[in-house]
């Protein structure tokens, strides 16, 4: 009896502490559930759940739009989108123009127009290498991208890093052609120094 554990706070006190946990946790399940909704409600409205179906129709209606666009190349960076629009409206009625910009909101230099008939394409292709602010307008129809489908680039040759191609095992000289230790230099034309 001497070494038992004796509770000198009384059992109402760990009934208090327990009743104010389970109050807690009850309001965070409340707040977790209610923004669970408001997440759900977000992305239905933006769109971003979206079903097989609804995905195969945006890339339809992706693919329509992109059927009567033209990508514009070699834009003067001082034009505005009313600048290009005015030269492509003897082509059709121009829907939209995008100047994409990069990051810092400076123009890349070329530009997306959109017309309302497809007709108006042909007739747009047909000013390619036309003049714009002084610079000749290089004019494709748009193509549409594919998710996914990156085109792949090989890596180029870097001319400061040296030549690393693939070459198979060259065995080392048989004699020091430069001297013990010397190596080839790679360099403008030394000038004569009777230190080295």
């Amino acid at each position: 009896m001497e070494h038992d554990d004796v509770d000198m706070v009384g059992e109402d006190n760990n009934e208090v502490e327990l009743d104010d946990m389970k109050k807690r946790l009850k309001e965070m399940e409340d707040e977790t559930s209610a923004l669970r909704e408001m997440q759900a409600k977000v992305e239905k409205e933006m769109g971003s759940v979206q079903d097989p179906a609804n995905a195969a129709a945006s890339q339809i209606n992706k693919e329509e739009l992109d059927s009567r666009s033209v990508f514009v190349g070699n834009v003067d960076y001082a034009c505005t989108p009313e600048d290009v629009q005015q030269h492509f409206q003897s082509c059709g009625t121009v829907n939209r123009v995008t100047i994409r910009t990069d990051k810092f909101g400076q123009p890349k230099g070329y530009a997306y127009v959109e017309f309302l008939e497809v007709e108006a394409v042909q007739e747009a292709l047909s000013l390619n290498e036309s003049e714009l602010h002084g610079r000749q307008l290089k004019v494709t129809a748009k193509r549409t991208n594919v998710p996914g489908m990156k085109q792949f680039r090989p890596r180029r040759p870097n001319p400061y890093m040296g030549f690393r191609g693939r070459a198979p095992y060259a065995p080392p000289f048989a004699y020091a052609p430069y001297g013990y230790g010397k190596v080839p230099r790679f360099r403008m034309g030394m000038r004569y120094s009777p230190y080295y």
